[in-house]
């Protein structure tokens, strides 16, 4: 699908780059000519990503937790292409815990990564758009889990309820600078997080890590797992021209796990 995308002479950052859904973003962008800041908290692993893509990239320490850094991995992005067209906010982390035995570490942890996380990307990088006159574009990842609550994955749901909030909010406040937000639901997908995820709920529901995984793909009606791929090329047509008139949108991209 990216293949048909021509997103040379544009700069995309991606948060959270160095793996899963981040890292096959990256990838899909390169591949359609852009280039590509991989934004992480872990230097090396992004490093790692970079020196796999097609074409012109960099690689930026970034806790997108904290202000400066955001702040501070931005300006390496336009030090180096001269500005930042697409965020692709992917940061993300989950704990699995009964809702009654998450503690308040956990909770403020999963908060600041997933919630916190795209309200200071979002915001730099969109400050950044209007400073510069683009017309950028920003898609951030949420997950069916912030449509409908999850059990065990209460805290994670809540950071992603928040993360469509806030995406709508923004959305409907830039958008007559011609700035568009939207964000991408997956579902079951397999990638490092998930493989933590099973073993976890495995732990938890007294069955094995295969019976999770068989009881994913049970729910998924195109009848297996999700791939990193699915919900990259989505995001590559999201900030596409084909897709100019849509924003504020949360698209669902399960395989029918979740259809509203």
């Amino acid at each position: 699908m990216t293949a048909s995308y021509d997103f040379r002479g544009k700069t995309v950052l991606v948060t959270g780059g160095s793996s899963g859904i981040g890292r096959a973003t990256a990838i899909a962008f390169s591949q359609a000519g852009a280039n590509v800041v991989i934004a992480n908290r872990d230097r090396n692993a992004a490093d790692a990503v970079a020196g796999t893509l097609a074409g012109p990239a960099l690689t930026v320490s970034m806790d997108v937790t904290q202000r400066r850094s955001v702040e501070e991995g931005l300006a390496g992005a336009v030090a180096r292409f001269g500005g930042v067209d697409v965020l692709v906010a992917s940061a993300g982390i989950s704990t699995i815990t009964a809702a009654l035995e998450i503690d308040d570490a956990a909770w403020d942890n999963v908060l600041a990564v997933n919630a916190r996380g795209i309200y200071l990307t979002n915001q730099v990088v969109c400050r950044h758009f209007l400073a510069t006159g683009r017309k950028g574009a920003v898609v951030n990842i949420a997950s069916f889990a912030a449509k409908v609550g999850l059990p065990l994955l209460a805290h994670y749901s809540a950071s992603k309820f928040a993360v469509l909030g806030w995406t709508q909010a923004l959305a409907r406040e830039l958008a007559p600078q011609n700035i568009r937000v939207n964000a991408v639901c997956p579902g079951f997908v397999r990638t490092s997080m998930q493989a933590r995820e099973v073993e976890w709920e495995a732990q938890l529901r007294g069955i094995t890590a295969e019976q999770v995984i068989a009881d994913y793909v049970a729910q998924t009606p195109l009848g297996r797992l999700e791939e990193p791929e699915d919900v990259a090329d989505l995001v590559v047509f999201l900030v596409s021209d084909g897709a100019r008139f849509m924003t504020g949108q949360g698209i669902n991209v399960t395989g029918g796990v979740y259809t509203t």
